[in-house]
């Protein structure tokens, strides 16, 4: 009940409060036009300028979508930022600040609907980069869709909305006409691609190449994002295996291996979860872990069950390949609140802090504050 009425006086406050943004917001768009995202006034410094950083933070979520976009603000989505700021500014001007904010995808709905980014999304993300903090966002099936044509459509809502907040086309750091770039702050390097073509040969070797030529030296932790997870146990993991996530475990995951990324932060799954993979190649024994955050706005998801990794473990029993999962979700959706993520790096040490706003005040999946990833 409570939560029920939480919903409700959010919903009645976005009515009053937001009806004016949203009526200024459908004028300065036409029906098929979308509303560029402010960018903030301080962007990440150029590559070479933070090349001494070995400690701050920045925060991960997904999957903001609301079941109202292009009618009112994601309240929800709202609550989130609202509590992300909050904890952005007490942290300003540490050395655990933080730094930009990435999240893995389904920004709304429909992507293909300027209507839905103009109205639900566009005024929440400015909220964040009013406050100074970049913004990445990796697509997501919601976003972009599957057929060549509802793709096009997406993918210009996409570049529209964040054309002041991604490499250009033309940097060293974006593959020309995809939303797929990386960024570097400091001694870490995170890649956003797009999962929903994970087969997409061209996207596979740049990514590739990306990490091939990375001083390792410099990027002791190598971070990807992307929408889809590698595992998961809610209704698009379990017994369910999308083409996506076969085709990353097939693909992407070796590349990962090989190259030694340490963190995946994916989304689409509406809840929180955290698997572990460890490995052993040439160079010892190593660790891959995967958060699945999809707590930023969407329908909430509760677990479905455990997926089937026998075939997995078996293409990769050379590599003494185990998956652990190491948290799991709650049956109920109603026990797996919105959320986000705030990483923590210090050195080549990560650590990670769930945080849920308002009625999810006292999640606390790891039975602690904070869980931290060894190198």
């Amino acid at each position: 009940m409570l939560r029920l009425s939480f919903h409700a006086v959010a919903a009645a406050l976005a009515v009053l409060v937001v009806a004016a943004p949203v009526s200024a917001q459908r004028g300065a768009a036409s029906a098929d036009s979308v509303t560029p995202i402010s960018p903030p006034a301080h962007p990440l410094p150029p590559e070479n300028a933070s090349a001494g950083v070995t400690k701050f933070s920045f925060v991960a979520y997904g999957d903001t979508r609301g079941e109202f976009d292009g009618t009112y603000v994601n309240t929800s989505h709202m609550s989130v930022v609202a509590e992300m700021i909050r904890r952005i500014r007490a942290r300003a001007g540490t050395d655990s600040a933080i730094k930009f904010v990435v999240q893995s995808g389904d920004a709304v709905l429909d992507g293909r609907r300027a209507d839905m980014l103009n109205v639900s999304y566009v005024p929440v993300v400015n909220q964040l980069t009013a406050a100074d903090v970049p913004y990445y966002l990796a697509v997501g099936n919601h976003d972009v869709r599957s057929s060549d044509s509802d793709r096009v459509k997406g993918l210009k809502n996409y570049f529209a909305a964040n054309a002041k907040l991604i490499p250009p086309d033309g940097s060293p750091r974006r593959l020309n006409g995809y939303p797929t770039y990386a960024i570097a702050y400091g001694n870490t390097f995170l890649i956003l691609y797009d999962s929903d073509i994970a087969g997409d040969s061209v996207q596979y070797e740049w990514v590739k190449k990306q990490l091939e030529g990375l001083d390792k030296r410099r990027y002791v932790n190598i971070i990807a994002v992307c929408h889809h997870p590698t595992f998961s146990s809610g209704p698009h993991g379990g017994s369910n295996v999308e083409s996506q996530t076969q085709i990353i475990r097939d693909t992407y995951m070796p590349l990962f291996r090989k190259y030694h990324v340490k963190l995946l932060l994916t989304g689409h799954e509406h809840l929180f979860e955290h698997w572990v993979e460890q490995y052993t190649d040439s160079t010892g024994r190593h660790r891959l872990d995967e958060i699945v955050s999809g707590g930023g706005g969407a329908p909430l998801y509760g677990y479905q069950g455990e997926p089937n990794l026998t075939e997995y473990r078996r293409a990769n029993a050379a590599a003494r390949l185990t998956v652990t999962h190491l948290v799991r979700p709650a049956m109920d959706p109603g026990g797996n609140p919105f959320h986000f993520v705030i990483v923590n790096v210090d050195g080549s040490k990560i650590s990670l802090q769930v945080v849920a706003p308002y009625w999810g005040a006292d999640f606390n999946p790891y039975r602690a504050n904070s869980v931290t990833i060894s190198p």
